[in-house]
């Protein structure tokens, strides 16, 4: 009768322990986690994801309450959300093909999330973001504006072009058939009032609204008026300036040309100044998109050519010539033309840090894609925040303007901006600790995409493939 009972009791000990353990799809152990918001690291950590989401985090003591079919040893590993892209571009009419090959490489490069900042083939990437979001497509979750609002005989091919209040509620109608994510706005024919009565009417409609700044009105115009956020920062030199009034008026006289004016904001700039004009864009909430790998590369092809860069072997041909224009237009540039572009980069990258320290929010994109030189999909991401970290910030903050910030933008953050119980699974797996040195973000091991753990060895194989798609191509 003893051993009946204790038979009994081993019985039920045993039912209780097996129903503690719960089945879930990954369990990655004895991993670092990188807290960016609070630049720390948590060390020999356990996490298991099932499907899409993290649903625990903990240390060694848990490993006994999840068995996956996936276990991941992680020692000496560092694990953080994937990174956003806050400004690429799809585009060019006849490279279909070559855009969509492109995709794969943003997982294979630990980008998890893009924004689209408009090209001419507005209905592929909406298409290539739903099969994405359904599973049927490899490729980084899209966000995308759609075609951009601009004037009449725009020189951008693709734009929705308006002239009228009327025009520009025919095409906000259409982007809502579209389901956009937000508006983009340039500054190519759109006359400064109706670029205005653009972000005012798009607001109204529930959109977050970007873009370039007209230069014959002061960029605090733009912001008051709900100018979610500012593409480029070149656009805020005039806002360091301490004669950005009369310079402005003088350029919507046509008195003085582009260069001159640019000339102008260089010598006279203020830090003091510039300091105010940003506290009040981050007062108005408007943020700011500096993009400045791309803009350092093109600046400084007298001194680096790229023609030899190994990732070229990821890019179509067609894709490739498209890079020429600016490669040509820099070619032509005599020695005070060099200089004096040497001169306009770094005025405006030095704005960076002035910008985070007036709570301005940051937003880390690359302007990569299409018909801009080197300034590579996937990789640039890398780039760009290995600049900003050159160039002022630290590598917290500017891992922050991207994983951080980037979700915030889109109200995205109950899901994404940290390795945290409930949050997606879309993560990125490195061998060396990015708040030391923020180049370690290339030191890719695996990459967690949708819940989906991406070895080394398959994130090579993605990378081999693309290569040997672009050698079909011509």
């Amino acid at each position: 009768m003893k051993l009946l009972s204790f038979l009994s009791v081993l019985l039920l000990i045993t039912l209780s322990i097996h129903a503690q353990v719960k089945k879930v799809d990954l369990v990655i152990r004895n991993v670092n986690i990188v807290d960016v918001v609070h630049n720390k690291i948590i060390a020999h950590q356990t996490i298991a994801i099932q499907k899409n989401r993290i649903t625990a985090i903990g240390n060694s003591s848990i490993n006994k309450q999840y068995i996956a079919a996936n276990t991941i040893d992680a020692t000496d590993k560092y694990m953080l959300p994937s990174l956003w892209d806050m400004h690429v571009h799809f585009g060019g009419d006849t490279l279909k093909e070559e855009n969509k090959i492109l995709l794969p490489l943003f997982i294979a490069m630990g980008i998890g999330h893009v924004r689209d900042c408009a090209g001419d083939i507005s209905l592929e990437v909406l298409d290539w973001k739903n099969q994405i979001a359904n599973g049927t497509l490899l490729g980084p979750t899209i966000f995308t504006s759609g075609p951009k609002l601009e004037g009449i005989n725009s020189i951008w091919p693709g734009d929705l072009e308006i002239g009228t209040e009327l025009e520009l509620s025919d095409a906000l109608d259409s982007l809502q058939k579209l389901k956009v994510d937000f508006i983009k706005i340039t500054d190519n024919t759109l006359a400064p009032a109706l670029f205005l009565k653009s972000i005012i009417a798009a607001r109204k409609r529930g959109w977050k609204v970007t873009g370039h700044v007209p230069a014959t009105m002061n960029v605090d115009v733009f912001s008051k008026n709900g100018l979610s956020a500012i593409e480029h920062i070149g656009y805020l030199q005039r806002s360091a300036s301490k004669f950005e009034d009369s310079i402005t008026k003088l350029r919507a006289a046509n008195k003085i040309s582009s260069k001159e004016a640019n000339e102008l904001y260089l010598n006279s700039f203020d830090s003091a100044i510039a300091m105010v004009k940003f506290k009040q864009l981050a007062a108005n909430g408007t943020a700011v998109v500096p993009t400045i790998n791309g803009s350092f590369i093109t600046t400084y092809l007298d001194q680096t050519s790229h023609m030899q860069d190994d990732y070229l072997r990821y890019l179509g041909p067609a894709l490739k010539r498209t890079y020429n224009w600016r490669i040509d237009r820099a070619a032509k540039d005599n020695a005070a033309a060099i200089e004096f572009r040497h001169k306009n980069f770094e005025a405006g990258a030095r704005l960076l840090p002035l910008l985070y320290k007036s709570g301005v929010t940051i937003l880390a994109g690359t302007d990569a894609g299409y018909l801009n030189s080197f300034n590579y999909p996937g990789l640039g991401m890398h780039d760009e925040l290995a600049i900003m970290v050159k160039y002022g910030l630290s590598p917290q903050q500017a891992l922050i303007c991207s994983i951080v910030n980037g979700p915030a933008f889109f109200n995205q953050s109950k899901a994404y901006g940290s390795v945290t119980i409930g949050k997606n699974a879309d993560l990125l797996l490195l061998n060396a600790n990015p708040l030391m040195d923020i180049n370690n973000t290339k030191k890719i091991d695996a990459v967690v995409n949708m819940g989906k753990y991406l070895s080394r060895k398959e994130l090579d194989e993605i990378l081999s493939a693309t290569a040997e798609k672009v050698k079909l191509l011509k």
